[in-house]
């Protein structure tokens, strides 16, 4: 029998796909979507989300929302939350957007351990303005603004986001995932969920970083992208938990 994929509740029924041709923009947000229904607090949901693909999100997700400057999701949500301690909040974001002009927001939310739920798409490249060079760029790595590849002496060491996060205090949950295969996909919505279910707990800030590729700015057929995240990418950011408050109760 042919097996029908229904489309999550959450998720709006007249989208136009806005996406380039194999980007994993559109698995992250349809996880997101879905781990939402299941949880049931569609109704409760507000997202905020800044300037990059990320902000793509109020194509698909049917729920409020709050836009952000550059940089600015997790200060938006922070605000958000305290004003309405009862909505359950999260933000999703781009790599260059939450680690590059965004990092001191996004850290000093984790120090002060809001009760927020973050989701960072790293594609090691700023996506939407043309392929430059971004925090999580990695060694050697050629962007339109690094065409010899990033070297430690000019542009230094790429960041390791959820390592970062997970060392901040007020962080109950910090993962990285990828989204290159089925299996990887499948441990990605545990993971979103873990994150949003440590926000419902009350315990502090949750986090998870999705690995994903970027076939139009990599100059690269899907499959040779997705490779890419296999061969390049997990060496250089490894998959797992760096830290899960629940683990210890």
């Amino acid at each position: 029998m042919q097996q029908v994929f229904s489309i999550p509740k959450s998720m709006k029924k007249d989208f136009k796909y806005t996406f380039c041709p194999g980007c994993d923009h559109g698995i992250a947000i349809r996880l997101v979507a879905e781990v939402i229904d299941e949880l049931g607090i569609r109704e409760d949901i507000i997202s905020s989300t800044s300037v990059g693909c990320s902000v793509f999100l109020y194509d698909f997700l049917d729920v409020d929302c709050v836009e952000a400057p550059h940089g600015r999701a997790l200060a938006s949500a922070t605000g958000v939350k305290r004003a309405r301690p009862d909505k359950v909040v999260f933000t999703y974001s781009g790599d260059g957007d939450f680690a590059s002009i965004g990092l001191a927001e996004s850290m000093h939310t984790a120090l002060r351990g809001e009760k927020v739920t973050s989701f960072c798409i790293n594609n090691t490249t700023y996506g939407m303005t043309g392929g430059q060079l971004g925090p999580t760029t990695m060694m050697g790595q050629v962007t339109t603004t690094s065409p010899t590849g990033r070297n430690k002496e000019y542009f230094g060491y790429p960041i390791k986001v959820a390592e970062h996060i997970a060392l901040c205090d007020g962080t109950a949950y910090s993962a990285r995932v990828a989204l290159d295969t089925v299996p990887h996909i499948n441990e990605a919505k545990k993971a979103i969920k873990k994150a949003f279910q440590v926000q419902l707990d009350g315990l502090g800030f949750g986090f998870v970083e999705l690995l994903s590729s970027c076939p139009t700015n990599w100059h690269m057929s899907p499959e040779d992208a997705h490779r890419r995240v296999r061969e390049e990418m997990i060496p250089v950011f490894p998959l797992g938990v760096f830290k899960d408050v629940t683990e210890n109760k």
